[in-house]
């Protein structure tokens, strides 16, 4: 009879194994090019266009401008007017000029309540503002947060921005109305 001798399992492949030399290349990229190169200051650009595209008459710009003589102060009384809805018009209580967020507080008053509202400047949905009146002297504050004490409130302002709606129509209508006998006088050859 045959005498068997116990087996040993071979031994696992991956011990034993040589490491295999990699054969595969590894593709080596170029770098890709430098931003900096093309757009050095690429927050600035962007602001740059995008102001162009929401204020392409730079009017509003011009308007909040710290180097700008006319510009809105706070206690200017202004109308702003949206593409849908009244416009609402109301003292400027603070002024924040963040670049494309520049954004004012106007406060008014509502069927006897204050009412305050933070407007963007450069918001698609706002379609102009106007400076419906001055503030008679230079506030001394940039904030006018003590307006809304009933001592300082300036209380409702409709009369004052209908007295300005109609002075602003009656001026627009007499200067159509030259243009209008201007042509009608030189098509009669006057």
């Amino acid at each position: 009879m045959a005498t068997s001798t116990p087996r040993t399992p071979p031994p696992p492949l991956f011990l034993n194994a040589p490491p295999k030399p990699v054969k595969k290349k590894i593709p080596i990229f170029m770098s890709p090019p430098s931003i900096k190169k093309a757009c050095p200051e690429p927050l600035k650009t962007f602001t740059e266009s995008e102001l162009a595209r929401l204020d392409p008459a730079s009017s509003r710009t011009r308007l909040f401008s710290k180097k700008n003589f006319d510009q809105a102060n706070a206690g200017d009384v202004l109308l702003v007017r949206f593409q849908s809805g009244e416009p609402f018009a109301g003292v400027c209580i603070n002024i924040r000029r963040r670049g494309l967020d520049t954004s004012i507080l106007l406060r008014n008053q509502v069927l006897r309540t204050g009412t305050e509202m933070w407007v963007k400047v450069y918001s698609p949905i706002v379609v102009g503002i106007e400076i419906v009146q001055r503030a008679e002297k230079r506030a001394r504050r940039a904030k006018l947060t003590y307006m809304r004490q009933p001592k300082h409130d300036r209380g409702d302002l409709s009369g004052i921005v209908s007295q300005y709606i109609k002075t602003r129509r009656t001026l627009g209508a007499k200067g159509r109305n030259k243009a209008n006998m201007k042509e009608v006088g030189a098509s009669n050859g006057k």
